[in-house]
């Protein structure tokens, strides 16, 4: 079934104090939009999903590699495609407001054991 939907009816999920985000999703895909507080942090790890982030407002500087050997600031209006299973981190400098896209779907983001991301602060 194809169906029209407006990111201000996607229902806002409150992660922990500094992050929300609004799920889209089918079968094979998902796309998140997210908003972050100032100094948030995706703690080092990694997934059988292949990501593209999509930055929309703010600086997300990410770390790659296990050693986090590779430093990358993405900055309003830059994407970066990250393969399945790279080791990755990410700090947010300033509010930041992206978008991110994975295949296949997060499937521990529907059922709540995205432990990572849930920081009490």
């Amino acid at each position: 079934m194809i169906e029209k939907i407006n990111w201000n009816d996607v229902p806002v999920e409150h992660v922990s104090p500094k992050m929300e985000r609004k799920l889209v999703y089918g079968e094979k895909v998902m796309v998140a939009r997210m908003k972050f507080k100032d100094g948030f942090r995706v703690p080092l790890h990694h997934h059988i999903n292949e990501q593209v982030t999509q930055v929309i407002s703010g600086t997300i500087r990410f770390w790659f590699g296990e050693n986090k050997e590779k430093t990358m600031d993405l900055n309003a209006g830059d994407v970066v495609v990250i393969p399945a299973n790279l080791p990755h981190e990410a700090l947010m400098i300033g509010d930041v407001e992206e978008v991110d896209t994975w295949s296949p779907i997060r499937e521990d983001w529907l059922d709540g054991t995205d432990d990572y991301l849930r920081q009490k602060e």
